[in-house]
């Protein structure tokens, strides 16, 4: 244990002691992510990462960054901090894998009030999960005390990863064309998004998350506080097996926002209602919150965390080896020519 100590700074509000007993309790947690390629242990300047390059053509390094939004507020109001971990991992990981990428490794960034250190190796626990679920190592991170600007039970958490892809085998959008069919992956609920929206209908603060609902068949605060999916693995395994034309994470915007990112122009995304099963929770916030239809699609997921776009004679093997993966994935529409929109239409038509 560390001998640095500073009664001035721990006056001041900052405990340097309890960092070096979070990082003693995280150790563990961390560890169960090492994978080959990891050149150093937690506590260093740098995390070190050599990838094993050597029977690639053209590699390409891809990064991604994001947070877990205000659902962390769930996260203090029910006191479990061992789930948005998983979110913060997902939310990275899920949008490299969009470019066919093998996340390497994450770090992440925690900002609270006090360090609580126990707390803290609890949040790290869920991001190692979520390391562990995407095959990727947690190489190094930070955590910072901000007394006075943040409440001492109150804290941010975000991360980032690199990761690996071969640059021929990156999905393209530009070969996205008319006829071909969108997969959809269906989300275990609302991920991490659309939390603000989810807290005014909810009066979030002022209701008892923990009070079970018919409608969702468990509690509130349960429900919305589901991990986010982690799509890494089955879709690493999708795209050795079946030519993906290209992926969108379904995240922040919803359907509208995401999916033209996942196509060029001179086609639309047809999407037909009906066509997969929207969990509970959606038709809640729908019904409680009188929001349109189209707000829906345009902030949550509706069910669909990530949608694949393949040829049309590849669908059905798409969806098997996806099944084969733990994820009951379906056909919710196609490519049609058109001005680089997104469409919903009733399933009969």
């Amino acid at each position: 244990m560390s001998k640095s100590f500073s009664d001035s700074y721990k006056a001041a509000g900052v405990d340097v002691t309890a960092g070096y007993e979070s990082v003693e309790l995280m150790k563990e947690h961390v560890a169960k992510t090492k994978i080959p390629g990891v050149l150093d242990t937690i506590g260093g300047f740098g995390g070190l990462f050599a990838p094993d390059v050597k029977d690639m053509k053209n590699p390409v390094l891809v990064s991604g960054t994001d947070g877990v939004g205000t659902k962390i507020k769930l996260a203090f109001l029910l006191d479990k901090h061992d789930t948005v971990g998983i979110d913060c991992v997902a939310m990275c990981v899920n949008d490299v894998i969009c470019a066919g990428a093998r996340p390497l490794f994450f770090l992440d960034y925690i900002a609270c009030g006090k360090n609580v250190p126990e707390k803290i190796a609890s949040i790290v626990k869920g991001v190692s999960e979520g390391c562990v679920q995407a095959g990727c190592a947690l190489i190094g991170g930070e955590t910072a005390e901000h007394p006075g600007l943040m409440k001492e039970d109150e804290y941010d958490l975000a991360g980032f990863t690199v990761g690996l892809a071969e640059a021929d085998e990156i999905p393209d959008k530009t070969r996205v064309k008319e006829g071909d069919v969108i997969i959809g992956l269906p989300s275990s609920g609302v991920h991490s998004n659309g939390f603000s929206l989810i807290r005014k209908v909810f009066d979030i603060g002022n209701c008892d998350l923990n009070a079970y609902s018919e409608e969702l068949g468990a509690g509130l605060g349960e429900t919305l506080l589901t991990p986010t999916v982690i799509y890494v693995k089955p879709v690493l395994n999708l795209l050795k097996q079946v030519k993906v034309n290209s992926l969108a994470h379904i995240t922040g915007g919803g359907f509208y926002e995401n999916l033209p990112r996942a196509y060029g122009e001179g086609v639309n995304a047809v999407i037909r209602k009906g066509s997969w099963s929207i969990p509970p929770i959606f038709p809640l916030i729908q019904q409680k919150g009188s929001i349109s239809e189209h707000d829906m699609y345009n902030t949550f997921n509706m069910g669909i965390g990530m949608c694949a776009i393949v040829d049309p004679k590849d669908a059905d093997q798409a969806c098997a080896v996806l099944k084969e993966g733990g994820i009951d994935a379906v056909v919710i529409g196609e490519m049609r020519a058109g001005d680089h929109s997104v469409v919903f239409q009733e399933a009969a038509e």
